[in-house]
């Protein structure tokens, strides 16, 4: 898909969907994303713009939403999603001439629509990563690594009749800033909307997941396509278009979730197939024998229903379908290839990575 694209209702149905499977385990929470999906298109019209229809030095924006999706209390509302870019606009002044996601996932695909819509600002089809991740910096396509880089970073969330409501704004190095929106998100009871890292197009163009949002698209017409004759072969579509391959099905045998530091960290067992996640799947292997490794692509599915399960959705004893694909056959952005990264994974789910990778 390239151009400019219409987004419509049957589109949303779809980028739910495929953004879910490609989320990973992770994403965010798909009921969130419909409903600020629904709110950006019953505001007005709104097309998924190719980059290259955007001007190389246009300023492009990352909307993300930052924290661990099983914690209790997370509370973000789609408006929080619009006064994160509001924040970040009334403290540096930039008239940004883009938005982007940071990632695929069931609320995650559907960052930047809303806002998009009500400050009249292009959507942009080309996510940081085209699958999800769990830090902000994995995110921020290789930013990272760019000498004296100074990252803008906006966020706000919270439930305040619980007196967790927070906002604000941080500028500074790209880590740290990242570091002290986990740390806002912990304080907000475990999640806010953030608008961060205001890079020109060019960039994006060099280090995004180009057509990622389209792929989620396309990965969620196959789903529907399957389902209208099966869940298994709902399932079986999703996996034959991303080259991958169903590992194993069956009822979850052993499940561990911690939410610690604004993650989720954990393990699931089927069958003697064992998956680790930190928000996202990180691992699959069988007897110690690794078959997938992050950012390879692992997603759970429930078998009687079809629908894809987050890794926070996941219960002992459910009978699940798991499939898995290379990270060849997705869409990926800069800090997927960035081993200084990857080599933080190591020590959260307690398994080799580089090794792998």
């Amino acid at each position: 898909m390239k151009g400019r694209i219409k987004l419509n209702k049957e589109m949303l149905k779809y980028a739910l969907i495929g953004g879910t499977i490609l989320g990973g385990g992770g994403g965010g929470s798909m009921a969130l994303g419909e409903t600020s999906g629904n709110i950006a298109l019953d505001y007005g019209e709104l097309e998924l713009v190719d980059i290259d229809e955007i001007e190389e030095d246009a300023l492009i924006v990352t909307a993300s939403a930052v924290g661990a999706p099983a914690a209790i209390d997370k509370y973000v509302k789609p408006r929080d999603y619009v006064r994160a870019v509001e924040i970040l606009q009334e403290n540096t002044g930039f008239r940004l001439g883009g938005i982007i996601t940071n990632e695929n996932g069931g609320a995650a695909t559907i960052n930047g629509w809303i806002q998009a819509a009500i400050l009249n600002i292009p959507l942009i089809d080309a996510p940081c990563n085209g699958r999800a991740h769990p830090t902000g910096t994995m995110g921020s396509m290789g930013l990272n690594n760019v000498p004296n880089f100074i990252s803008y970073q906006a966020f706000a969330g919270g439930n305040p009749e619980l007196g967790n409501r927070i906002e604000g704004f941080f500028k500074g190095d790209i880590s740290k800033t990242a570091a002290l929106i986990r740390q806002s998100a912990v304080r907000a009871g475990g999640l806010v909307a953030v608008a961060r890292n205001v890079v020109e197009a060019e960039y994006v163009k060099k280090n995004g997941a180009i057509h990622g949002i389209s792929h989620a698209i396309e990965t969620g017409k196959k789903f529907y396509e399957g389902l209208e004759i099966s869940p298994c072969e709902a399932i079986k579509e999703v996996a034959a278009f991303l080259k991958g391959e169903i590992v194993v099905e069956g009822a979850v045998s052993e499940f561990e979730l911690v939410t610690d530091g604004g993650f989720d960290v954990g393990r699931v067992v089927v069958s003697g197939i064992e998956m680790t996640f930190w928000n996202e799947y990180m691992t699959l292997e069988v007897n110690r024998n690794r078959l997938f490794t992050f950012p390879d692509l692992i997603m759970s599915f429930d078998k009687a229903s079809g629908l894809p399960l987050t890794t926070a959705e996941i219960k002992k004893d459910q009978q699940i379908v798991i499939i898995a694909t290379k990270k060849e056959n997705l869409k990926l952005g800069s800090g997927m290839f960035d081993h200084k990264l990857l080599k933080e994974i190591e020590p959260i789910v307690n398994r080799e990575v580089l090794k792998y990778i």
